[in-house]
């Protein structure tokens, strides 16, 4: 067995995936070490894929879409609910883990089953099960290993009742009370699709304002209509204690308010998978953080070894994981395929409704000192949106006022993933807000409402300067 290879990947989530075919692309040799069963990371079994379908699947069994347009209100069996929504996830995570799995044949890629720990002079010794071992010789290294919820300390996650975001996807039944502690994308995502199931969910978080990332507008914005669909919020509050007594969860608030939810998922936040590694051994360094170090190139302290994705800390986004180790691998390999990662990045939670951002929030315009104007095309007069039932949010346009250059998109409202692109093509440009003047945008659609944002955006300059123009003309 020749186990020599130009590339040993160890970890096949989205980055180890993509950075091991872009490698095998170019004609090298690959092999991909993965410690689970099966390839595809966290994306594919335990967070990104699965959460979605289960979003996908609460909006259809649920009619929560469709209730305002048709006044449903449906009684649903909550073990049959729970059963289809398992069933559909399970069904999605196995097509897509074949999809990975049939990537990495077409590519040539070996994909070795077992546990990575490196060795000196860029070798990775692998424990297979069985006890079987194999040193692997690599000219390039890529660490993509991912990442795990963070369990707070203090927390009895052995508890049956109390889950992480990878346990909650284990749900025997639905209960009728949840509370989600994590205001981040995460808990906002499973906050609203039990919400929509007619679980009574309460979502905590220490910090005043959702979703901290976002522009400040739409974030309370989303903690709105939240309000407005029967989730109760408890923001700016700390959890203290939370612990069994007389059969049933006792969660203590920092108010001394008591919540008895019948579960508690925590959602806390991600930490990259260093442990066990040997990072230390073969001096691979950690920032503040516990991350791994990486320079523009992706490259760690260490020559030849390489890392990308969860584990090189935020924004930890699947997209963006597969991006920087396709760009890892092309300046490892000498190849100007890809020679950098995109500059605007879009962000999505996928709650219900969706979130997604590109570009600058008007706080961070605002610190940089850009004399910036702001336009909204408002979902509530988009006939699309109208027709559909699902009209909250809006389209916030943030450019620059002395070119109308576009600086950034938020998005609030259904498939604002999908309609974020829009704008990000816009922004790779360098262009104005005219741009969606002069577009012609079916009718009816979502998309329509990017003109109605630049058509007040423009509004609004204008006015500002007839104020001005008065100003000046009564000095």
């Amino acid at each position: 067995m020749n186990d020599s290879f130009d590339l040993v990947v160890i970890g096949a989530g989205p980055a180890g995936e993509k950075g091991a075919a872009q490698a095998a692309y170019h004609n090298k040799r690959v092999a991909l070490v993965e410690h689970a069963p099966k390839p595809g990371g966290i994306a594919v079994s335990s967070a990104g894929i699965p959460t979605k379908t289960l979003r996908e699947t609460a909006l259809y069994v649920s009619g929560f879409r469709h209730r305002e347009v048709y006044g449903l209100s449906l009684n649903l069996d909550p073990q049959v609910t729970l059963e289809r929504l398992m069933t559909r996830k399970s069904e999605v995570v196995t097509v897509m883990t074949r999809a990975v799995e049939r990537n990495l044949t077409r590519h040539g890629i070996e994909l070795i089953q077992g546990t990575a720990h490196l060795g000196p002079n860029r070798t990775v010794h692998v424990s297979q099960d069985k006890g079987e071992k194999r040193t692997l010789q690599a000219k390039v290294i890529l660490l993509a290993t991912g990442s795990h919820p963070i369990l707070p300390a203090g927390v009895p996650f052995d508890d049956p009742d109390v889950y992480d975001p990878v346990g909650i996807l284990q749900l025997d039944r639905l209960p009728s009370t949840l509370l989600v502690v994590g205001g981040g994308a995460v808990g906002c995502e499973y906050a609203s699709i039990f919400t929509a199931l007619g679980v009574k969910v309460t979502l905590l978080d220490p910090h005043p304002q959702l979703l901290r990332c976002l522009d400040l507008e739409l974030a309370r914005l989303q903690a709105e209509v939240f309000s407005n669909v029967g989730m109760r919020l408890r923001l700016g509050t700390p959890l203290t204690n939370i612990r069994r007594v007389a059969g049933r969860l006792e969660v203590h608030l920092a108010n001394e308010q008591v919540l008895y939810p019948e579960k508690v998922l925590f959602a806390t936040g991600r930490a990259g998978n260093t442990v066990g590694l040997g990072l230390e051994e073969v001096g691979v360094a950690l920032n503040a953080n516990g991350d791994i170090m990486v320079n523009d190139r992706f490259e760690t302290t260490v020559p030849g070894v390489l890392a990308a994705g969860d584990v090189i800390g935020p924004p930890r986004l699947a997209s963006v994981s597969m991006e920087q180790a396709r760009v890892a691998i092309c300046h490892a390999f000498g190849s100007k395929f890809k020679e950098r990662v995109d500059p605007f990045v879009p962000h999505c939670v996928f709650s219900i409704p969706e979130v997604a951002m590109v570009g600058m929030t008007e706080e961070q315009a605002q610190a940089a000192g850009i004399e910036y104007e702001v336009g909204r095309g408002q979902f509530s007069a988009n006939s699309r949106a109208r027709i559909s039932g699902l009209h909250e949010g809006m389209i916030k346009l943030v450019f620059r006022r002395a070119d109308h250059t576009l600086l950034g998109v938020h998005i609030l409202g259904e498939t604002a993933s999908e309609l974020i692109h829009q704008g990000q093509l816009v922004l790779h440009e360098g262009g104005a807000i005219d741009r969606f003047i002069h577009m012609t945008f079916a009718v009816p659609s979502r998309s329509e409402a990017y003109k109605y944002a630049a058509y007040d955006g423009l509004t609004k300059l204008d006015r500002r300067r007839e104020a001005q123009q008065r100003c000046f003309g009564h000095d």
